[in-house]
């Protein structure tokens, strides 16, 4: 338990910046998505009812909750938030640059549904606002560090020599070897974040 511990703390120390350039993208666009829907922008009200829309007509997740299993959309939730969410994110790491539309498009989805179907803040009361708060960090801690993870080993990919390379390391398939292990060491802690994310989410809801 030491030794991993150990191993997780050197592998998020290598990927602190990627992270936070991740973790301030999500920030930014969401206080963005925020501001405007407060603000009564139409379009960003408009794009707000029409995702909530689609997630109730087509979302496992939302269908199992309004069915009235709530563990079960907890665990769609967590499936769709790793597999179809963060992989790819992290995968897409490797081109450095494609992480940052996708965690500002996402970020900004999680302002904007800071009102409710009503258009009414979920702000307005300290109930409602701790649950919305709650989820939307929840789901941003790991998205941050799976993204982040994933630029890192790009920039060890890209960029060999100097700062962002992996000295000594043996490459599989022209990647750092010790760089997807990084990943897989960030991906210990991204995997049970996200599942505590869709548990309270979904159990609270």
């Amino acid at each position: 338990m030491v030794i991993l511990f150990r191993s997780l703390n050197s592998a998020l120390q290598r990927a602190r910046q990627p992270i936070l350039w991740i973790g301030r993208t999500y920030l930014l666009d969401v206080v963005a998505g925020a501001l405007m829907v407060h603000a009564g922008s139409g379009f960003a009200l408009s794009q707000g009812d029409k995702i909530v829309g689609q997630a109730v007509a087509t979302d496992p997740a939302t269908g199992a909750l309004l069915s009235g299993m709530p563990v079960r959309a907890a665990l769609f939730d967590f499936a769709g938030n790793l597999g179809r969410g963060a992989i790819p994110t992290t995968v897409m790491g490797l081109g450095l640059v494609f992480p940052f539309p996708v965690a500002a498009y996402r970020g900004w989805i999680g302002g904007i549904v800071s009102v409710d179907g009503e258009h009414k803040s979920r702000l307005r009361n300290w109930r409602e606002a701790s649950y919305y708060l709650g989820v939307l960090v929840l789901q941003l801690i790991p998205y941050s560090l799976a993204g982040g993870a994933g630029v890192r080993l790009g920039l060890g990919f890209l960029f060999p020599k100097g700062r962002w390379g992996y000295k000594g390391s043996k490459r599989w398939l022209t990647i750092p070897a010790d760089g997807v292990r990084d990943v897989a060491r960030v991906y210990v802690l991204v995997v049970p974040l996200f599942l505590v994310a869709s548990l309270v989410e979904f159990l609270f809801a």
